[in-house]
């Protein structure tokens, strides 16, 4: 899609690309940024941007020469091909929300993302790394307000102001940086027996294991001829981690999109025998090399439902199965998930539901 700033058109798209035209690579509240900063004439010079997941403030800005938060191998890639799209060099300095920021930065611009939680870990981060006179410039979607966002932000700013609507979205301002302590943002988790799962700030299900989930761990069928199993869109590795306890010996391959995930469950999930993949896509594993393949499967991404990028991956398991393999998954049962299945594989059994969920087993 074209978007024209300054007298500059460029062109920015999603990706994975989608059929579904409702879904674009920016918001109003992209765009109320960019219309902040240039009618209070605030430089971008030394800028540091989190949530542009497609990389629509960093091409824009690019010749600013902003460093960029990237959390995610689709957003790494979003960011190349619209780099390239663009006629821009591939030289955009990239950080992540967990690295320490290395210099010091006058601007932040923050896309609030759904996770309160990541919304806090952000703000720490970028507040450590700014200088005394340096802003934060928030941008969100109305519907999605949240008086948390100004309780989190008083946290670390003294000046805490909000702008009027503009294409139903706001912007906050934070200015005067507060006085405050290093936090160790690592969320912990009680699971069964003694065991306490780590996870950073802003990995699914934060407070507790979700239910699906546990839901799919007491129906989740690991057998002995099960020798290697890969646990796709691991999360925090609860699921890898219960594979394990199943059969301790077997090879196991954690992947997820998100590297606060994979970072995550490398706290979690221990053994010469496991492996991490930081990926969005399954195209680094072999073809027919899987016994088992599990997953709790993402179908929300921020404020979204989008079950084309699981459909994608529902593929590319097919293809890295041996043959007899089995691929379980639990998901909610309103997606009509069976129906999706049953055009990739001979053989989908449902193994048990409640109200909302369900669990298959594909073959």
């Amino acid at each position: 899609m074209k978007y024209t700033y300054q007298e500059n058109t460029f062109t920015i798209d999603r990706y994975p690309t989608t059929d579904n035209k409702s879904l674009q690579a920016w918001s109003a509240a992209d765009e109320h940024i960019l219309n902040y900063l240039e009618e209070e004439k605030i430089s971008c010079e030394k800028a540091v941007i989190y949530n542009d997941r497609f990389g629509f403030l960093s091409t824009i800005l690019a010749d600013k020469d902003p460093t960029a938060i990237i959390d995610f191998k689709s957003q790494e890639k979003a960011f190349a091909f619209n780099f390239e799209d663009n006629g821009l060099e591939q030289n955009l300095k990239t950080n992540s929300s967990i690295d320490e920021l290395k210099g010091e930065f006058d601007l932040a611009l923050i896309k609030i993302p759904k996770s309160l939680d990541l919304f806090r870990l952000q703000l720490a981060q970028a507040q450590a790394s700014l200088s005394e006179n340096g802003q934060v410039i928030c941008g969100f979607m109305t519907k999605y307000f949240s008086k948390q966002y100004l309780t989190i932000a008083a946290e670390y700013f003294e000046d805490c102001s909000q702008s009027k609507a503009w294409k139903k979205s706001r912007i906050l301002i934070l200015k005067g940086k507060k006085a405050v302590e290093k936090e160790n943002l690592i969320t912990e988790i009680q699971f069964s027996g003694n065991k306490v799962f780590k996870q950073h700030y802003g990995v699914f299900s934060a407070k507790y294991i979700d239910h699906a989930t546990q839901f799919f761990i007491d129906h989740m069928d690991v057998r002995l001829d099960h020798n290697k199993i890969l646990d796709l869109g691991s999360g925090n590795g609860v699921l890898a981690y219960a594979a394990l306890e199943e059969k301790p010996q077997t090879e196991i391959h954690l992947i997820d999109d998100s590297l606060l995930a994979i970072e995550s469950s490398k706290m979690n999930v221990e053994g010469e025998n496991v492996h991490f993949h930081y990926n969005d896509s399954l195209v680094d594993l072999e073809d027919n090399s899987f016994d088992l393949v599990i997953s709790n499967p993402p179908f929300h991404f921020e404020h979204e439902t989008n079950i084309e990028v699981a459909l994608e991956l529902f593929k590319e398991v097919k293809r890295v199965l041996k043959k007899g393999g089995s691929f379980q998954m639990v998901t909610s049962n309103h997606l009509n998930s069976k129906t999706h299945l049953y055009k990739l594989f001979h053989k989908v059994d449902i193994v048990s539901q409640d109200l909302k969920f369900v669990v298959y087993n594909c073959h």
